[in-house]
């Protein structure tokens, strides 16, 4: 089940790895994670932009990385754990569980 976010750039949320929990929860944490990480940075398009970054610094040379791409990404790891903080709020973490975030 994904969660997709109606913007200029959409982008879809999962929660992996948490098979026991009841749909409508699971649903709940993954819009809780999207909003967080869209106040965190600024929008849907600043979400595709702050994952794109960091994509590109996690598998790329990071001396290719200009410095406006090395802030991108780093704003995304902040993001990323408040909005994990966000779509956990209330939840036990399961063992494993996981967001992920899709383009597209």
């Amino acid at each position: 089940m994904h969660t997709a976010i109606d913007a200029p750039t959409a982008f879809s949320v999962n929660l992996c790895d948490f098979p026991e929990l009841p749909a409508n929860i699971r649903l709940d944490a993954e819009s809780r994670y999207a909003k967080a990480l869209e106040r965190a940075l600024g929008g849907a398009e600043a979400v595709a932009q702050a994952y794109g970054a960091y994509c590109y610094a996690a598998d790329g040379d990071e001396s290719d990385a200009t410095p406006e791409d090395k802030a991108q990404a780093l704003r995304w790891v902040k993001a990323v754990e408040l909005a994990r903080q966000a779509g956990f709020r209330g939840l036990s973490e399961g063992d494993g569980a996981y967001f992920e975030v899709r383009l597209g």
